[in-house]
Formats: C-alpha cells, sequence, structure tokens
C-alpha cells in the first residue's frame, strides 16, 4: 500500500512538467499541417477549399455529380494492413483514404494519398474534391491543404463530416479504406 501512495505521489508531481512538455510541443509545422490534437475546434475555413455545411454539400452533389467525396478518418495501420478496431460509415459514394490527414506523413503515405487522388480523379486537377471527416476534425483540414499543395484547384472542405450528415438524418454507408498496394507497414503509428 505505501508503494502504491509513493507512486501516485510521483506521478501527481509528474503530471504538471509532463502537461509543461506537452504544452511546448508545436501544434503546427513549419509549412502549416496540424500536427496533433486532430479532434479539437477547428477555423471556419481552410485555405484554399470552401467550406460547406449539410444543405451546401447536398446542392453541390445535385449540381456537380463528378464531385468526389474523399473521408480522411484515421485507421490503425498494423504489421502492413489496416486494423478494423471499430465499424466505420461515411457518406454513401466516398473514397476512404484513411491517414492522409496527418500532419506529417511518410512518403509511403503521402504516395498512397497522391496515386488514389490521381486515379480517382482520373488525373483532373479541376474535379471536384471534398474532403471530411468528423467534426472538430484538423485530418480533413489537413488534407485538403495537402490536396492544393498537389496542385488541386476545385477544393471544398466539409467541416462537420460525418457527425453532420448523421445529425440531418442522412444515410451512411459501412467502409472500408483503399488498401495500400505496398507491403510492410507505411511508417503510419497507430491512432
Amino acid at each position: 500500500m505505501k508503494r502504491l501512495l509513493a507512486c501516485l505521489t510521483c506521478l501527481a508531481l509528474a503530471l504538471p512538467a509532463l502537461a509543461d512538455v506537452a504544452a511546448e510541443a508545436p501544434l503546427f509545422s513549419a509549412d502549416g499541417y496540424r500536427l496533433g490534437r486532430y479532434r479539437s475546434p477547428t477555423p471556419d475555413h481552410a485555405e484554399p477549399a470552401r467550406t460547406l455545411d449539410t444543405p451546401q454539400l447536398q446542392a453541390q452533389l445535385k449540381q456537380r455529380p463528378d464531385t468526389l467525396l474523399i473521408d480522411v478518418y484515421r485507421r490503425q495501420w498494423l504489421h502492413g494492413r489496416f486494423v478494423e478496431d471499430e465499424p466505420h460509415a461515411n457518406l454513401p459514394g466516398s473514397l476512404w483514404l484513411a491517414n492522409t490527414g496527418d500532419g506529417q506523413l511518410s512518403p509511403a503515405w503521402q504516395a498512397y494519398f497522391t496515386r488514389n487522388l490521381h486515379k480517382a480523379s482520373q488525373g483532373r486537377q479541376d474535379r471536384p474534391l471534398v474532403f471530411y471527416c468528423r467534426s472538430d476534425c484538423w485530418l480533413s483540414w489537413n488534407a485538403v491543404k495537402r490536396a492544393a499543395a498537389l496542385g488541386y484547384t476545385n477544393l471544398y472542405w466539409y467541416r462537420d463530416g460525418i457527425d453532420a450528415w448523421e445529425q440531418a438524418g442522412l444515410p451512411l454507408q459501412p467502409a472500408r479504406p483503399v488498401e495500400l498496394p505496398f507491403p510492410g507497414d507505411a511508417g503510419h503509428a497507430a491512432p
């Protein structure tokens, strides 16, 4: 019992120091990507995308049926494969490019993002692309910036994502991420 109390006391004394270290870690990279605390309040817009709410997204999909919906919600990657640790559903017709909204991507994850955007857009950099994840999620914000850096010009950010779609009573579909065509671990740590 004395050991347990001693350990708890040490932990209590260390917590403020750990909080100070965490507070010093930068939230953004030098090139402007959010590096952590992905599930926290987001800004109203993601440059250079246009921010959409649910009615605006529905109108966009009606007016431009060639619009691509891209879900970037995270999925655990372990031993060269995605691990289905919890069910995930996304907007019907979406392409799920899991783990591509992180602030820093290894070259393999960057190639996965680049290759799949190119394939889905059929090489058209002006094709409408809507990035989303959940509400208060920086992953889609990062993905918009990453797509712009690749030269895509018709970008949208569905800021409140899956949560807003579901709250509007709209259907979701069971989802699976696009598989990685390369072997081994892409260097992505489990979420």
